[in-house]
């Protein structure tokens, strides 16, 4: 449960009235050295009551608990009004920076500056490390690369969060987020979806009248005239384009399948029945010497071993959500206390990036409740690999980019069927 599901104290909510009235007054330079003058300096503020408003929260006896939340929610309130105005958001990136200054200083310094001083320089230095802040600095990372486009290289995998529209909600909020953060990370993540679309569509496009006389998937790989917008190179995207719109096993595409299962499903007498059908549609696209030195039987057992007391009874849509959340659990990483993901590793070492995320498309193009799911498995994977260099995790970087393409191309708004 959020911790803004609380009442608010009146000292909480006269800060958050602050800093409304003053966005809508003030340019986004002069909020910056109003925020700095409050949580940074902590020194003299122009608002004596603002000022005892904080001190209040600082000198609480749930201060360590709740001031991250506190500062996390004013740095929200002026994010969501500059993010929406293009001219406003290096702003947020000044913000955020302001954090930056703080770190590695010394704590309760300055034998002159009072009780609450003291303590709110410890409690701001505290926040740096909190994962509010954490998640305010991807947003930085989401913001920068927007205005200043950057390449790769040898940077840690964490700045590539740009790039992966669909991990901003479980990269960029928590559980704590309010909803001026929410409605921030959404709006962000429908425009840089919207613009991945684009790109992609331009460039597949371009591919095919640059070379009319060839064929669409030959067109697709061939030396591009508009950027490939992946991180994939022309031949692996041409790829994965086929595999991903053509048909996987000589008559039916993905959502062929897909279709074709969930109708066999709606007549499947028991859920026993229906978790057999469901080894054998996830099965169907795994090479046959890898699937029968282990991976079929781990599918098989950890098929039979779910709930196990439904065997008998008819599907319902809680067995099959419950199921496709368990085998998202088993194919990719179960939790952030249980990051273990040997199974993910060895399907993409065994089948390759490709058509292990077409295995984790099947089961969210069955039950598109799950797809949150799956994607909050993969935001997993990359905080935890987060300060990794690009170059050691190249394995996930390129599942992460298959990933965000399946995913586009199923249930994104582009359609590039004409490639088959």
């Amino acid at each position: 449960m959020s911790s803004y599901s609380r009442p608010i104290e009146s000292s909480e909510q006269a800060l958050y009235d602050h800093f409304l009235q003053w966005v809508d007054c003030e340019p986004p330079e002069a909020l910056i050295q109003r925020f700095k003058a409050l949580f940074i300096d902590g020194g003299a503020y122009s608002d004596r009551e603002i000022s005892k408003a904080l001190a209040q929260i600082v000198c609480s006896g749930s201060a360590d608990e709740e001031f991250r939340f506190v500062v996390n929610r004013c740095c929200h309130i002026l994010i969501n009004r500059w993010q929406a105005r293009s001219q406003f958001q290096p702003a947020v990136l000044d913000l955020i920076g302001l954090f930056d200054q703080v770190q590695g200083r010394p704590t309760s310094g300055g034998l002159y500056r009072s009780r609450s001083t003291r303590r709110l320089q410890d409690l701001v230095v505290d926040f740096t490390s909190t994962e509010q802040c954490l998640t305010l600095r991807r947003l930085a990372r989401v913001l920068s690369e927007h205005l200043e486009p950057s390449s790769s290289g040898s940077q840690d995998l964490g700045m590539l969060i740009p790039r992966y529209p669909y991990l901003y909600e479980h990269c960029l909020l928590n559980d704590d987020s309010v909803s001026e953060q929410k409605s921030t990370v959404r709006k962000l993540q429908a425009e840089r979806q919207r613009q991945f679309e684009v790109d992609l569509s331009r460039y597949v496009t371009s591919m095919v009248r640059r070379s009319p006389t060839m064929s669409p998937t030959a067109a697709a790989i061939a030396a591009p005239t508009v950027p490939n917008p992946t991180l994939l190179g022309d031949r692996a995207l041409g790829g994965a384009l086929k595999h991903y719109l053509g048909r996987v096993d000589g008559s039916n595409t993905y959502r062929d399948l897909a279709q074709g299962f969930m109708a066999r499903s709606q007549h499947t007498p028991s859920y026993r029945l229906f978790k057999n059908d469901l080894f054998e549609y996830i099965t169907s696209s795994v090479d046959g010497d890898y699937g029968a030195r282990q991976f079929s039987n781990q599918l098989y057992q950890q098929l039979r071993v779910a709930s196990p007391e439904n065997d008998d009874r008819r599907l319902s849509d809680f067995l099959v959500v419950r199921t496709c959340s368990q085998l998202l659990n088993f194919l990719v990483v179960e939790s952030p206390q249980n990051p273990r993901h040997f199974v993910f590793m060895d399907l993409i070492s065994n089948l390759g990036p490709v058509v292990t995320a077409g295995l984790l498309l099947k089961i969210v193009l069955i039950c598109r409740k799950v797809k949150p799911y799956l994607e909050r498995r993969l935001s997993i994977l990359f905080n935890h690999y987060e300060s990794c260099e690009q170059g050691t995790v190249q394995w996930l970087v390129q599942v992460l980019e298959t990933m965000n393409l399946a995913l586009c191309l199923h249930f994104g708004n582009i359609d590039l069927s004409f490639i088959r």
